[in-house]
């Protein structure tokens, strides 16, 4: 081996370490969490149960990078969840609403806060800190105003599917979920065949690509871990519906800021506001528009918790914004704005849902967990910042 393929393959690792960083200490957790609690943080009931206990945060992760690429952060998301779940309570139990007309107006209450809120930001230019702080504590006191205090459940069947219901197994398998499987590789022969479909064009128009044997080994290491991981999930009850919602929004929100104008713009906003304005980019329209995203998105959030817990409570959602910023952060996000992925969230929340899920199973008390994720929070944001201080000296 010569000395260039030496530094080449160096380069290379060096590369893969720091782009997948947050990949690696996900599974260094799930490992060392899977031999501490002798195999338990890896069965099929445990892993049903991270997902639907994570899902909500999961979503709110997903607005909230958007804002934190944007330059700015939502402190109200807990509170507009425990108030979107007082209405919904108030219209499906209490006046007997459908219930598909009940989410859609919930929806529409998100929207209108969320509104509300990118109003001051976007067009007062109250700090989004404020702003958000203000209506953390306006919702809260509001969802004691609907809620007169109490717990109001339980919800109808149909709404209580949403967050704890399972996709049927319409191919009757005996004793595994044998759709589960077959949607899943369904799906991955589908984005296999596109991805190749894709490389092949780029190659054809005398455009960069990858290595084939990089390539196709990133396609089989995806495709080995999502099998293996829904016939973990085949094991039990097949695939939960919330998995279906949350794979749904993060194929919209990741097409969305790769792939579209839209994208580039809150971006090139995050990045530097003043050039993205002289460019052209309509700064205020679009802050506004992703905190009205964002206000749907707890609204999604707060319905799906509320199905979750069958009832609605003036105390839902406390704490929530902080593991939804947190999770961005540990996910990759830029506290200067203009850096982050949707993917990174979804990553980052997982870490969070794993830490959490197995220092329980340890029997770690909460206040010790609260501490070690401080801790956990601090140590990956200060590696990843040196990461790129150390790539940009290069």
């Amino acid at each position: 081996m010569n000395s260039e393929t030496q530094i080449s393959l160096g380069s290379r690792l060096k590369g893969i370490m720091q782009k997948y960083s947050m990949y690696i200490f996900l599974v260094v957790i799930a490992v060392v969490f899977q031999i501490l609690t002798d195999g338990t943080l890896m069965r099929p009931l445990n892993i049903t149960n991270i997902i639907l206990q994570n899902s909500y945060i999961l979503i709110l992760a997903i607005g909230m990078m958007i804002l934190i690429i944007l330059g700015h952060i939502d402190l109200s998301v807990g509170s507009v969840m425990a108030f979107v779940g007082a209405i919904a309570s108030k219209m499906m139990i209490e006046n007997g609403m459908n219930v598909w007309l009940s989410v859609f107006v919930c929806l529409i209450v998100g929207a209108l806060i969320g509104a509300f809120q990118g109003f001051w930001v976007a067009y007062v230019k109250v700090p989004a800190f404020i702003a958000t702080l203000a209506g953390m504590l306006l919702f809260r006191g509001l969802t004691i105003v609907v809620t007169g205090g109490k717990s109001i459940g339980p919800f109808p069947q149909a709404f209580q599917y949403i967050s704890s219901g399972f996709i049927p197994d319409l191919l009757s398998g005996s004793g595994i979920h044998i759709f589960s499987l077959v949607a899943v590789i369904v799906m991955l022969l589908f984005m296999n065949f596109m991805a190749v479909r894709k490389r092949s064009k780029r190659k054809k128009n005398g455009i960069d690509v990858e290595s084939s044997t990089w390539f196709f080994m990133k396609m089989a290491t995806t495709d080995i871990v999502l099998i293996g991981f829904t016939f973990l999930l085949a094991q039990y009850e097949g695939i939960p519906n919330i998995l279906v919602i949350l794979a749904v929004l993060i194929f919209i929100y990741n097409f969305i800021t790769t792939k579209t104008v839209v994208g580039r713009q809150i971006y090139a906003i995050g990045g530097n506001e003043k050039a993205s304005k002289l460019s052209g980019v309509n700064t205020r329209f679009t802050t506004f528009a992703m905190f009205v995203n964002m206000g749907i998105l707890a609204a999604v959030s707060g319905l799906v918790f509320a199905a979750r817990l069958n009832a609605a409570t003036a105390n839902a959602g406390q704490g929530f914004e902080l593991d939804a910023i947190a999770s961005c952060y540990i996910g990759g996000a830029s506290a200067y704005g203009g850096v982050g992925t949707i993917t990174g969230a979804i990553i980052g929340g997982l870490v969070m849902g794993l830490l959490n899920n197995g220092m329980s199973l340890l029997g770690v008390g909460v206040d010790w967990q609260q501490a070690i994720k401080g801790i956990v929070l601090l140590l990956v944001v200060a590696f990843d910042i040196y990461n790129k201080s150390k790539t940009e000296t290069n």
